[in-house]
């Protein structure tokens, strides 16, 4: 819906209400056309209702609307005498048509001094509860959004369990495009695990259904900042194939603000031009100099003529490496126990058994509990994904003979690469590009060739019709040599270099997909995926800054110490006050 629809669609609502409400305005003591006036009116029902005058602007915010007009229903009809369960319900239930009735056929009267304190217990718990809601839907739409890091795509920036305030406002807050969604819940609606919002696309033709003529423009807030290189970005998924999130489907269109949220680091803007070579990136020729805080991770091949043993590799915590024990006999109970610690298992021609796990390996007390015999090899060799400290510290290690960055080699296309196209593009995580980073208002040349690197572009983030017939491109049914770019686009990557499915696998992020900027760590739990039960508090990281420079500074034993010094001081200020 483009901005004239909404202004017919709200100039609509006010005749609705008028028709609602005009004989209620005059038993108000107010004149019928004062219901007409827009905004005018929401003012005037303000008095009416003995409401502040600024709920009048809660009404025009989106999703903070759907929690506030029930509200004002309720409150609409209380004034009139109508305070029994069933006419709240009715109210609500009929959207506010009720009022039409009470309005058309009810005799009431208007009640000028009525009493705004709820007349139940559980009446004024009810308005509590709301007036929360609708204070933190506000704060987690427009201001601050708390984020959990839920994959490793970061590590060790970032990592798995670490509890974010993401704010909004730093870039500009994007005001909410789907009209009709829960509050504070994104795609999915917890418990009930079904859609959290009301957008239809068809599957089979991506024909919009009538709901989705209620989705509202693109439009950002004013920021106090832009998107630069190295910020950590939270955005919205543009290749989102999560129905519900880490619900994988193979096709999936949902509205821009419902895609899946995903937090990368901003390693390209608009203008420029980007290359990784050798897992490095490069802007405009230039390699991109990391902030001090960043912990770039990438796979390393290590080799020890003696065997590159596990505890070498626990001393430096590397990560993403294989463990192997050799067990001399083992039963089926026995193995059915190991299943949770076990990857995989194969039979050796000398009738042993090869069992295989992740770098946690098998529980010292779960072989005791199981009276096992098992062997962990030491290889001559062993893969692990490491930063540059942990490298360091490993290639100082006597044992270890040397420590070799894999890499892809350049001309070999990798697994799903951008843009998709080996023939064309034979890139790959280490070695890709160099492409243009497209910026609003900048011009490109369109081709057989080109034409890969921008087609999802022109089609879906700005809806035109692309066809390609042999060498020629057409645009909106006419043959294309150029297009003209109608907003900013980056290019996002993780930390976790080889373990991150970031803008190498599917492209540009849109400037309207840009959901906030990551300031403060307030929470983080190591072993974040096995359960409640095993969660341990990284204290370390508890109350730290996400940006700044220098080693990160936990700010919790501040807090307590002031969180103490309050409570100290509200118990001796209350006890003052009983004196006196």
């Amino acid at each position: 819906m483009d901005g004239t629809q909404w202004i017919i669609f709200i100039l609509i609502i006010q005749v609705i209400h008028f028709l609602g409400t005009w004989k209620l305005y005059v038993k108000a003591g107010r004149k019928a056309w004062e219901a007409a006036i827009p905004v005018y009116n929401g003012i005037i029902l303000m008095k009416i209702i003995k409401r502040p005058w600024w709920w009048v602007l809660l009404l025009f915010i989106p999703i903070i609307n759907l929690l506030m007009f029930p509200v004002v229903w309720v409150e609409t009809i209380r004034s009139f005498g109508k305070h029994s369960l069933l006419d709240t319900w009715l109210v609500i239930l009929t959207l506010g048509f009720y009022i039409y009735y009470i309005n058309y056929v009810e005799d009431v009267s208007y009640i000028e001094d009525r009493s705004l304190k709820p007349r139940t217990g559980l009446g004024e718990w009810v308005s509590s509860i709301v007036f929360a809601v609708v204070a933190a839907t506000f704060v987690h739409t427009y201001f601050i959004q708390p984020y959990v890091i839920p994959t490793g795509s970061l590590e060790r920036t970032l990592r798995i369990g670490d509890f974010l305030f993401v704010s909004k406002f730093h870039y500009g807050a994007r005001v909410p495009m789907t009209t009709l969604a829960a509050p504070m819940v994104h795609d999915t609606l917890p418990v009930l695990h079904t859609r959290s919002y009301l957008a239809d696309v068809n599957p089979d033709t991506y024909e919009k259904s009538w709901i989705n003529k209620l989705q509202l423009p693109y439009m950002r807030l004013p920021g106090f900042e832009s998107v630069k290189k190295n910020d950590i970005v939270v955005f919205s998924l543009p290749a989102d194939t999560l129905y519900q999130f880490f619900k994988a489907e193979k096709a999936v269109r949902k509205p821009i603000d419902k895609k899946s949220n995903y937090v990368k680091r901003c390693v390209g803007t608009p203008g420029d031009s980007l290359e990784v070579i050798h897992g490095y990136v490069y802007i405009n020729g230039k390699q991109l100099k990391l902030s001090d805080r960043a912990k770039p991770m990438y796979d390393y091949e290590i080799f020890s003529k003696t065997g590159v043993s596990t505890r070498y590799l626990e001393e430096v915590d590397a990560a993403d490496y294989y463990r192997k024990y050799i067990a001399t006999n083992i039963n089926e109970s026995q193995y059915n126990a190991l299943a949770p610690y076990v990857s995989g298992a194969k039979n050796t021609a000398d009738g042993k058994i090869e069992l295989y796990t992740n770098e946690k390996g098998i529980p010292t007390e779960v072989i005791r509990q199981l009276r096992l015999s098992l062997t962990e090899e030491k290889p001559l060799s062993r893969m692990a994904n490491m930063t540059s400290e942990m490298v360091e510290k490993l290639r100082a290690n006597p044992a270890i003979d040397s420590v070799v960055q894999t890499e892809e080699p350049k001309g070999t296309y990798g697994y799903n690469i951008f843009p998709q196209k080996p023939n064309l593009y034979p890139w790959n995580n280490d070695n890709f590009g160099p492409i243009y980073i497209p910026k609003a208002g900048a011009t490109v040349e369109i081709n057989a060739k080109t034409i890969p690197l921008y087609k999802k572009i022109i089609r879906d983030y700005e809806h035109n019709e692309v066809k390609v017939t042999g060498n020629k491109v057409f645009i909106n049914g006419k043959e294309a040599h150029s297009y003209t770019f109608k907003q900013n686009y980056y290019w996002m990557m993780g930390d976790n270099r080889d373990h991150s499915e970031d803008s190498r696998t599917w492209g540009y992020v849109p400037e309207d997909h840009i959901v906030g900027k990551p300031v403060f760590l307030w929470m983080s739990f190591d072993n974040f995926r096995e359960g409640i039960a095993n969660w341990r508090v990284r204290w370390d990281r508890v109350f730290t800054t996400v940006g700044g420079s220098g080693e990160p500074v936990s700010y919790f034993k501040y807090f307590i110490a002031v969180l103490f010094g309050w409570f100290v001081f509200d118990f001796f200020r209350k006890r003052k006050k009983k004196k006196a």
